[in-house]
């Protein structure tokens, strides 16, 4: 028998403000509400049930997190995300990627090594069981628990907002990289970062960082090469 919180409705009244930055965030992240895309406190309060308060609250965070952009008007709407913008972000990703990696390799306790196994064992059994939502946030959250290993705060605060704003391009291609590289090899993306940082080589840790990053980005160019290849063909026929 289905339980009350099956009714979205029903769910967002029981728990307010955090039901609904959860929600919006997924749908924000699993591209259901696309980039670009206007946001009204409004119509989200009559969806959700709810006063506008929560609903503001809700939005406010997921602006922190840099997944929803305010416009000088105060009109609010999912920040679009530019494809012109995606070196920088690669370069953004992979200097911090790199550095965190590196600390984590020198300053991580046992306990956080085995929690960072431990993410990553979930992280492959989403790739194989081929649950994007779930290899979305476990990826985002082994490579959390790495930068957090290495106890720079500053490091860990700017590393996340790049890794949140990452999961939605992970959603656009997911699809892409299964079919044309397996399950299980994208599942063993993380064993090289990991034997580094085992093994407290901070040289290695941060090669290997650099390299999970390029892997990304040839990963991603290699998805809207053929995405426009799909277009321009669809426009010819």
């Amino acid at each position: 028998m289905a339980t009350k919180d099956a009714d979205p409705t029903v769910a967002a009244r029981r728990h307010g403000g955090r039901y609904i930055y959860e929600e919006l965030r997924r749908q924000i992240l699993t591209l259901q509400l696309k980039p670009g895309m206007p946001l009204d406190e409004t119509s989200l309060a009559t969806q959700f049930g709810l006063s506008r308060s929560p609903v503001r609250d809700a939005l406010a965070r997921l602006a922190s997190e840099g997944l929803v952009t305010i416009l000088p008007n105060r009109t609010l709407l999912v920040t679009p995300f530019e494809i012109e913008e995606f070196p920088n972000y690669i370069s953004a990703l992979d200097l911090l990627q790199r550095a965190v990696t590196r600390l984590a390799a020198m300053k991580r306790s046992e306990s956080e090594l085995e929690q960072i196994k431990a993410i990553d064992q979930q992280y492959l059994h989403a790739v194989q069981a081929r649950d994007y939502e779930q290899m979305s946030e476990l990826n985002k959250a082994f490579h959390l628990k790495i930068a957090k290993a290495g106890k720079n705060s500053y490091l860990t605060a700017g590393y996340e907002r790049l890794l949140g704003e990452g999961q939605r391009l992970l959603h656009l291609h997911f699809d892409y990289i299964i079919n044309s590289s397996g399950s299980i090899s994208l599942g063993r993306d993380h064993d090289r970062i990991i034997a580094a940082i085992t093994s407290r080589d901070a040289d290695e840790a941060e090669d290997a960082a650099h390299e999970h990053t390029m892997l990304f980005q040839r990963r991603f160019l290699a998805f809207m090469q053929q995405n426009l290849t799909s277009a321009i063909a669809t426009r010819v026929d």
